[in-house]
């Protein structure tokens, strides 16, 4: 420890350049991981706790709903109207998907509610034609809670002059801002009010939220059990299931990729360590000289590239960690100066980071092994300069 603080530094140029390379290398494993966990973790905990896990389509209406109550598999389930509809304000025409829903049950399958502000789910229950719009929706719209939009049915009822499309004014109460693409294609309204507009045109729906988010083939063999074959059930994973599977499939792809750049910059700590021996070739002769063993010779080596390698891999876990925490704000400012929504591709519209600590461990750990195996080479150069020819001119 006395010999690393030295002011005659012992790490050379080369040394330090392996260390930087070391440091960044982790940096940037950090960063990485630490973006695909956050789109793994909004995936799951944004995105799958508005949606339902699975769809329940029903074939006959007569109590089916009621008799699917909470249990193994299942969470929570409710009952909705869902159909297709016109949304026309301010000149401007959107098609969207218009789901009915029962305000006081749905918070059980649906964390729709808690990306409404200042109200909440009742909203719908207490406005006599309430209807909620997607941040995203709204703002294409130009319109904010309070305004009134029509909706329009376009399969109708059978008059004189053929099919009559039902329209309805509504009162926008709400404003859902989930920050994904849903807030693009949210509709919301009370089921009584969907079920009147939509008649000969609605699907009579069962959200099920799922226990575990993948135990969806026991959950489908229960519903099936209890409501019979004569139903329909659609699941997550149909929609976002092989998203779900990229996410991770590229989550193990880069940190094994990423890895080999850490071993890139772990083994240039050889040429620093070698020529840290070479330049103490006397002190070692010396020691040796007075009786030290190759075993502590090799054994003090181990420990200052241990040391050097430990310096670099916790420089770069905190600097990954820091440049990962500040990545969101910036690439929000990045966004605000270029003008454009640079996520417009993703199911969400920011970027999401996540360190996780036992990410951090693997990757500290790996990068610690590896430098590791790199110090043996000079360790046991160390070992092998024999003192008489070394010291014969000094």
């Amino acid at each position: 420890m006395r010999y690393l603080r030295t002011t005659s530094s012992t790490v050379t140029g080369v040394g330090r350049m392996a260390l930087m390379g070391l440091t960044l290398s982790v940096a940037v494993l950090v960063i990485v991981i630490s973006v695909v966990n956050g789109f793994e973790r909004e995936l799951r905990e944004r995105v799958m706790s508005l949606l339902p896990g699975l769809k329940v389509h029903l074939t006959q209406q007569s109590g089916l709903d009621r008799r699917l109550q909470p249990g193994p598999h299942i969470a929570g389930a409710a009952s909705v109207v869902e159909g297709s509809v016109l949304l026309t304000v301010n000149k401007q025409l959107k098609g969207v998907q218009l789901t009915g829903i029962d305000p006081s049950v749905y918070g059980e399958v649906s964390a729709l509610g808690q990306f409404l502000g200042p109200v909440d789910l009742t909203v719908l229950r207490d406005a006599r034609f309430g209807i909620i719009l997607g941040a995203g929706l709204a703002r294409d719209l130009d319109v904010g809670v309070g305004d009134r939009v029509r909706l329009i049915v376009p399969v109708g009822a059978l008059g004189a002059a053929g099919s009559v499309p039902r329209q309805r004014e509504m009162t926008v109460v709400a404003i859902a801002s989930s920050q994904s693409l849903l807030d693009s294609t949210a509709v919301f309204t009370s089921r009584e009010i969907a079920s009147k507009l939509l008649r000969g045109a609605r699907d009579t729906v069962i959200h099920v939220r799922l226990a575990d988010l993948f135990a969806v083939a026991p959950a489908i063999t229960r519903i099936l059990d209890e409501l019979g074959d004569e139903v329909r059930i659609d699941s997550w994973m149909d929609t976002y299931g092989n998203l779900y599977q990229a996410i991770a499939v590229q989550k193990l792809t880069l940190l094994v990729l990423l890895s080999f750049l850490v071993a890139v910059a772990a083994f240039n700590l050889v040429s620093g360590l070698v020529m840290i021996v070479e330049r103490r070739r006397e002190d070692v002769a010396i020691m040796a000289t007075f009786g030290m063993r190759a075993s502590g010779i090799l054994r003090m080596f181990l420990l200052l590239g241990g040391y050097l390698a430990s310096a670099g891999i916790l420089l770069g876990l905190l600097l990954g960690s820091a440049f990962a925490l500040a990545l969101p704000k910036g690439f929000e400012f990045l966004s605000s100066v270029l003008g454009g929504d640079l996520m417009s591709q993703y199911f969400i519209t920011y970027l999401p980071v996540d360190v996780r600590p036992l990410d951090l461990a693997i990757i500290g750990l790996t990068a610690l092994v590896l430098a590791l195996l790199a110090t043996i080479l000079p360790a046991i150069r160390a070992t092998r300069f024999q003192p008489s020819r070394v010291l014969a001119h000094e």
